[in-house]
């Protein structure tokens, strides 16, 4: 399986702290980013995905709107930029420590925060980038080396 997000949910997950819109939107979120932390690879999707699953029951749910659209937009152009990488829809990739690290730090930068404008929790998030990410649920994947590449001893 895939943990389906969609472009802009790829900024969000990098200063998740265990906060959300509702408890039931939170304990979905968790799931997800402990979904992320096993090595479960993320699939690019467009509109709603599995971070907004909790919110589509509500009627006017913001996760099907126009801005939030543009918000996708904005994060996979910054994204695909600064980090070179190739992000389109049905992509796969796993949120290793070290792409977690990379998009942390162009996000602490403000290189890919476009996607940010009007959102809610934008000075929330800001807050989390400027403490160092200290006590975000997302740690990455750890990739071992392969056996025998250390160093001599």
């Amino acid at each position: 399986m895939a943990v389906r997000l969609r472009a802009h949910h790829l900024l969000c997950v990098l200063s998740f702290v265990g906060r959300g819109y509702t408890p039931a939107f939170t304990a979905n979120y968790l799931r997800v980013v402990a979904r992320l932390n096993a090595g479960e690879p993320a699939e690019l999707v467009e509109g709603p995905d599995d971070i907004c699953a909790p919110m589509l029951k509500e009627q006017g749910s913001h996760c099907r709107t126009e801005s939030v659209a543009e918000r996708d937009a904005q994060a996979r152009a910054a994204l695909a930029q600064r980090l070179g990488l190739v992000l389109e829809q049905g992509g796969r990739f796993v949120l290793t420590a070290e792409r977690l690290s990379q998009m942390r730090a162009a996000y602490a930068e403000g290189a890919v925060r476009a996607a940010c404008t009007g959102c809610e929790w934008a000075a929330f998030c800001t807050d989390i980038a400027g403490q160092g990410f200290a006590g975000t649920r997302l740690s990455g994947v750890r990739i071992s080396p392969p056996a025998g590449s250390g160093s001599p001893d």
